[in-house]
């Protein structure tokens, strides 16, 4: 049956305007605010990333155009661009951030038991890596990268159980990966998948110390020696050793003074060896690598939300901005996410996000919409009426 509410104000009824304005208030953010508050610039620019907006002129020029439509959206009226940008400019980033957060404890827990592919593990199992946006200098001062170009980093722990981030950071293009291992807090029990360029002994030695497991590509330089080795290995798998090593350098030695695990296996598509670094010694060295093979999730996480978010175009130059537009963006992905599972939703969050998108102004019922059964079922329906 039809909703009688617009897509788009649907929507809004899966985010909780209530702990939003605990986020608004730790900060002060409607401090000499009339009509345009936090909220209001929450829901323009949640409409954007929705409907995938270049700018914030587009996302003005399209409230204008349904301006009769506004109140039944959710929103208080429009904006212009200009209010919009100084909104973006002037209000603290955290209050997003925060709600981010927020999100990010509602949702995750719902996808607990979503399954791992080639997993059998009941441990969270998490991917750490990070994206850049290029971004010029002359406007983007505030975040240098490489080459004499602006970027910024989005650094961002990827709960493999339904794709879900766990963790985000934000940073300018020169900031190293391997310091996220600094900020982030380690969860026992859980493993972490990283490439290379996480290789920080001293780091790493923190997770092994918390309780948790990593697992990453090993350095071709890395300076060892094996005590020990495994050989109740199958070499059909493409496994070719298990070792059990104590790193050598003086300072490496001390930062990681506990053995390690080295496995080396051979890709026969890829026709590449690869060597897989450890203190996992649980779990089995084919286990090792099916692992790490899922850690690709993150790539394709991050490939999905530039393709389908509007996050390499930014809305704004200060760095103020720039951190409300990409808290937007992961907020956007966990309410699209908290959806699926709370219609049981077959159709996967890039589809859904899709058919969002092109019925933001319908009033159409988000369940019918998302849901096969009732799309089954109105099929069904105009069939027997046809029949008739």
């Amino acid at each position: 049956m039809n909703s009688g509410k617009y897509v788009f104000a649907q929507t809004l009824d899966y985010v909780n305007r209530y702990e939003f304005g605990k986020c608004v208030k730790r900060y002060n953010g409607d401090y000499r605010t009339r009509d345009f508050n936090c909220w209001n610039q929450f829901v323009q620019l949640f409409f954007g990333q929705l409907t995938s907006r270049n700018s914030l002129r587009d996302i003005a020029t399209c409230l204008r155009a349904h301006k009769s439509k506004l109140y039944h959206l959710g929103m208080n009226g429009y904006v212009n661009q200009s209010s919009l940008s100084r909104a973006n400019e002037g209000r603290d980033w955290r209050i997003f951030a925060d709600f981010g957060e927020y999100l990010i404890g509602q949702v995750r827990p719902l996808y607990t038991d979503h399954p791992i592919p080639n997993i059998r593990l009941e441990n969270e199992v998490f991917a750490l890596d990070s994206t850049t946006i290029s971004l010029s200098l002359v406007l983007f001062q505030w975040a240098p990268g490489k080459y004499s170009r602006g970027a910024v980093k989005i650094h961002t722990l990827l709960d493999l159980r339904g794709s879900i981030p766990s963790f985000v950071l934000i940073t300018d293009g020169k900031y190293h990966d391997s310091n996220v291992l600094d900020v982030l807090v380690p969860v026992s029990g859980a493993i972490y998948l990283m490439d290379k360029a996480y290789i920080d002994f001293e780091a790493l030695y923190r997770i092994h110390l918390a309780g948790a497991s990593f697992i990453s590509r090993a350095k071709s330089n890395m300076d060892y020696t094996v005590t020990g080795q495994n050989y109740n290995i199958n070499p059909v798998t493409g496994l070719k050793s298990d070792k059990t090593i104590l790193l050598n350098g003086y300072k490496s030695k001390r930062l990681y003074p506990e053995p390690l695990r080295l496995v080396e296996y051979h890709d026969v598509e890829k026709d590449i060896t690869l060597y897989f670094l450890t203190n996992n010694q649980e779990v089995s060295a084919l286990e090792i690598t099916k692992l790490y093979r899922n850690r690709w999730q993150i790539e394709v996480f991050f490939k999905w939300i530039k393709q389908n978010l509007t996050i390499k175009k930014l809305w704004g130059h200060s760095e103020n901005a720039v951190n409300i537009h990409v808290w937007m963006a992961i907020c956007t992905y966990l309410i699209v996410a908290h959806i699926k599972h709370s219609l049981r939703s077959s159709l996967s969050i890039y589809e859904i996000i899709q058919i969002l998108s092109i019925s933001a102004m319908d009033k159409s019922s988000i369940k019918e919409l998302l849901t096969e059964e009732f799309s089954n079922q109105n099929f069904n329906e105009q069939k027997n009426l046809f029949d008739n």
